[in-house]
């Protein structure tokens, strides 16, 4: 099982930010910036590469709830990241949103 999977189970710990029926918002463990929010749906999709009719409302319903997370979190500019495949950079294979913020951002990759 996946580590995201694991924590939407329970089964590790994490520092919840936002949870519904349908996503969980978590503090990240390894943050890039003053604020690093991972936000994960409630079921196992791989990447954005397996999303589809059946679970878009999943991602959909993530995207309707990344202002009131950003908002909760005190900030109201930031980036959102999500990776797909190794080579972008995608270290857990769970479809999640990295929302970073708190400090100003330059352009470029990251």
């Amino acid at each position: 099982m996946c580590v995201f999977c694991e924590i939407l189970n329970g089964n590790i710990p994490s520092q919840k930010v936002y949870e519904d029926e349908m996503c969980l918002a978590f503090k990240d463990i390894n943050p890039q910036a003053p604020v690093h929010v991972v936000v994960i749906p409630k079921i196992h999709i791989e990447s954005m590469n397996e999303v589809n009719e059946e679970n878009s409302k999943y991602v959909a319903h993530i995207f309707e709830k990344v202002p009131q997370i950003a908002a909760s979190q005190s900030i109201t500019s930031y980036r959102l990241i999500s990776n797909c495949g190794e080579d972008a950079g995608q270290t857990v294979q769970h479809l999640h949103f990295h929302i970073l913020g708190g400090v100003k951002m330059e352009e470029g990759l990251v």
